[in-house]
């Protein structure tokens, strides 16, 4: 799906992955889950692309609904992926926190499950070799992104800025489409490690001038960043 010039999104408002394509080719944030795959491939054709021509792909932390395809597009077509050192060893398939589940609706829960189980999200195919990235760094990829340290979700959890489309592209930092209730609208992420680290986060977006909000779970979001903070907050009351 084409959300505006140079950006696209793959998926749908249960789990979502996006790619940003300039003149010297395209960058992937997330890989989402492994049946994305020939959706990544759908789309690029769209684009008169191939994954010959994805550059790198980054992802905004390490767990298995957002590191799907990753190891296939590295494997397969030398794709450079990008992870936080804190969450390095969770994309490889290392010890992360028992999630717990907390307030859910049986339908919107067996819808997630569903389509986990259709994009074949059931064994996470985990990454063998990664690079690790810190916070401020603008990585050699196309759009030029910039790594912003979001720790609370998982350590090593970051959004992705991009000037270049004007979108902040923010994983699991925030949703607007909880998972676990079906509720729209921003709210904080379930699943979350720390929760009070990842409402603290939030500040950081109030900096970039950017038109969209990207989650890697519900709706794409426009509006004021200095607003996305307090909002999370009033919605996780």
């Amino acid at each position: 799906m084409k959300l505006a010039p140079h950006l696209h999104r793959i998926g749908n408002d249960i789990v979502a992955a996006y790619l940003i394509e300039t003149e010297e080719g395209v960058t992937v944030v997330d890989a989402g889950l492994p049946g994305h795959w020939k959706d990544l491939v759908r789309e690029l054709a769209s684009m008169g692309r191939t994954p010959d021509d994805v550059r790198g792909l980054i992802l905004t932390h390490g767990d298995s609904d957002h590191i799907g395809f990753a190891e296939r597009l590295r494997r397969e077509h030398k794709v450079p992926v990008y992870v936080h050192s804190a969450d390095a060893d969770r994309a490889k398939g290392g010890d992360k926190p028992k999630a717990t589940i907390g307030r859910f609706r049986i339908g919107a829960l067996l819808g997630f499950a569903g389509y986990t189980l259709r994009k074949n999200g059931l064994r996470a195919t985990y990454l063998t070799d990664v690079v690790e990235v810190a916070d401020g760094d603008v990585l050699p990829l196309p759009g030029a992104p910039v790594i912003v340290g979001m720790p609370g979700h998982s350590p090593g959890s970051i959004a992705v800025f991009s000037p270049a489309v004007e979108a902040v592209f923010v994983g699991d930092a925030l949703t607007t489409r909880s998972v676990l209730t079906g509720a729209t609208g921003l709210q904080p992420a379930p699943f979350t490690d720390e929760p009070a680290a990842a409402l603290d986060s939030l500040s950081r977006l109030a900096g970039f001038e950017a038109s969209w909000v990207l989650p890697g779970h519900g709706a794409p979001w426009r509006g004021d960043l200095a607003a996305v903070e307090s909002e999370v907050r009033r919605a996780g009351n």
